[in-house]
């Protein structure tokens, strides 16, 4: 069979796809490796499964050029020089990096690997796990080059920022950083070196930060509301034509795969001595309380249909991974409510669609705030919750 340039291992995901394309695009023969055969053939057959602007119309240009191939086993690799691994490290249910899970896929791969091979990881991994891969492998007699060069893209804009963004590479050695510089060289984006535990925290400190810029926007909210404030009059006296208040976010649902993983991961990685991660965590995962025991104070909720406009995780976005709205809706169950599920995006057999949401519920509460609800009317009488404040006024109001 013929020789491929690339396998990426995880292929199919938000992180994989986009990358084999961009990669592909750019004039390299790529393997595309997941152990999801039903998307295997979703991509194969032309379909993106899931939401990302551009990628049908890239991956429709490209499939006819022979330069993607798709698998699930791991024999693929045996075919390429370059091995990307795009799975990350999870946390457990103690809030705790779990390594299972990347070790299995690692133990799995490595009778694939090539001797010499350029292996990158691309997912966030704990601090450390680079060169624990390096050792790993060259005790099994590969003289592998492993190298962490982590995605940095936003969901949703990944094939644009994949070939804007600065890419960093995380090598321990000039021949492993040279390789990977050439890589990445060719998707024209300018390429940042460090050592692989720079890169590890590069990731995780940039995602924390976010994280916590999102934390303090809700703590100022809740500050706010407690008082009996209108926090979104208070947050645009801020902003107003003041540009060191202009990066302060409004207050909503931080969630995701991502932020509050990675935050949990550098307050394991510090030994517990994060305090404000911990309270980050502690203020975002929160909130949703936070909104049921407002409810609960105003409200019957036995007697109480809610209605919760978006369940994906963030604006535009069809993932529903970590999505604070499922919380919310849990314990808005719990305290009896009758609760509607709504998305633009997310498709879902019990969901229903926006307008009739409005109409069966009593209290609507904005989710995530999709474009789609910019022009959506909810009648004066409905109890309005909307962190982002993305509805407009009731007509006549």
């Amino acid at each position: 069979m013929e020789p491929l340039d690339i396998v990426i291992v995880g292929g199919c995901g938000h992180v994989g796809l986009p990358l084999a394309l961009s990669f592909a695009d750019a004039g390299y023969r790529v393997g595309v490796d997941d152990i999801d055969t039903a998307k295997i053939e979703r991509v194969r057959a032309g379909e993106v499964p899931f939401k990302e602007a551009g990628a049908e119309q890239l991956l429709a240009k490209l499939l006819p050029t022979g330069r993607l191939e798709f698998g699930s086993e791991p024999a693929m690799l045996k075919r390429a020089g370059t091995v990307v691994i795009v799975i990350g490290t999870p946390i457990d249910e103690f809030m705790n990096p779990s390594v299972t899970v990347f070790d299995r896929v690692i133990d799995e791969l490595i009778p694939h690997i090539q001797p010499h091979c350029l292996v990158v990881l691309r997912s966030t991994v704990f601090p450390g796990t680079t060169e624990g891969v390096q050792r790993r492998l060259h005790a099994a007699g590969l003289d592998a080059d492993v190298v962490f060069c982590p995605e940095r893209i936003a969901e949703g804009h990944a094939l644009e920022e994949i070939r804007s963004l600065p890419q960093l590479v995380g090598a321990s050695s000039s021949d492993a950083y040279e390789r990977a510089a050439r890589l990445f060289e060719r998707l024209g984006v300018q390429i940042v070196r460090t050592t692989p535990i720079e890169a590890e925290l590069a990731k995780l400190l940039t995602n924390t930060w976010r994280y916590m810029k999102f934390a303090i926007a809700n703590q100022f909210f809740l500050i706010a509301h407690r008082s009996g404030v209108d926090y979104n009059r208070v947050l645009g006296a801020i902003r107003n034509d003041y540009p060191r208040a202009a990066d302060l976010p409004g207050p909503g649902f931080a969630a995701g795969p991502c932020l509050m993983k990675d935050t949990m991961q550098l307050f394991a990685f510090q030994k517990h001595d994060f305090i404000l991660g911990q309270v980050a965590m502690t203020i975002n995962e929160g909130l949703p309380n936070f909104i049921v025991e407002r409810l609960a104070a105003q409200f019957d909720l036995d007697k109480t249909p809610v209605g919760i406009l978006g369940m994906a995780f963030k604006a535009e976005s069809d993932d529903i991974r970590e999505s604070l709205s499922y919380k919310l809706g849990k314990l808005l169950r719990f305290h009896g409510a009758k609760v509607f599920y709504s998305d633009e995006y997310a498709k879902d057999p019990t969901f229903v669609d926006k307008e009739t949401l409005v109409r069966e519920s009593d209290v609507v509460i904005v989710g995530v705030p999709h474009n789609a609800y910019r022009s959506l009317q909810v009648p004066t009488e409905k109890h309005v919750v909307d962190l982002w404040s993305i509805l407009p006024a009731p007509k006549g109001a």
